[in-house]
């Protein structure tokens, strides 16, 4: 067994939304998804929105109105990137510097992590350039990254392949010390 530090958990298509950007007024979690996170929280780990939000370069929305529904949702901290996709920041999935912020700015080993998402050419390849264990969920874009875009991922293989953020999360506590 494994003793998790922190799991990683992106936002549309992961806990909640189709997949596609959705404002935070309008978003709506997943059944059990709220629950999920309290989980992992009382068995003592810590839990991080960790998201890729354009929007915000394009003033559709704040970075605040993110930062208030994390909270809300009871996340212990937030990365988010508000970058465009031409930006040339460190921090926008694939890259694994919004994981590598979080490892420094809390000491996490960031093997001991976990990443949930469900895009295999962002999410995935940022756990796995950080080290971190990856969490592929079906719901969102998951069927897609798996079948469509495999190819863009396709040297990667997810720790598992969950239906959603709540098997994802029994996963991750079964596997807890």
């Amino acid at each position: 067994m494994l003793d998790w530090q922190a799991v990683f958990i992106d936002r549309d298509g992961t806990i909640g939304g189709t997949g596609h950007f959705i404002h935070p007024r309008d978003f709506v979690l997943y059944q059990g998804a709220q629950e999920s996170i309290k989980s992992l929280k009382k068995a003592g780990l810590k839990v991080f929105a960790f998201t890729n939000q354009t929007r915000i370069s394009r003033g559709e929305a704040t970075e605040e109105e993110f930062i208030s529904q994390f909270k809300i949702y009871g996340f212990d901290d937030f990365f988010i990137c508000p970058h465009g996709k031409n930006e040339g920041c460190n921090c926008r999935k694939p890259s694994p510097g919004m994981l590598f912020a979080a490892a420094e700015k809390y000491g996490l080993d960031l093997s001991r992590c976990v990443v949930i998402g469900d895009v295999g050419d962002t999410d995935m390849l940022a756990a796995h350039y950080a080290g971190a264990k990856k969490v592929l969920v079906r719901t969102g874009r998951g069927e897609g990254s798996l079948n469509i875009n495999r190819d863009k991922w396709k040297e990667i293989e997810p720790d598992l392949i969950a239906s959603d953020i709540n098997e994802a999360v029994k996963w991750i506590l079964e596997r807890n010390s």
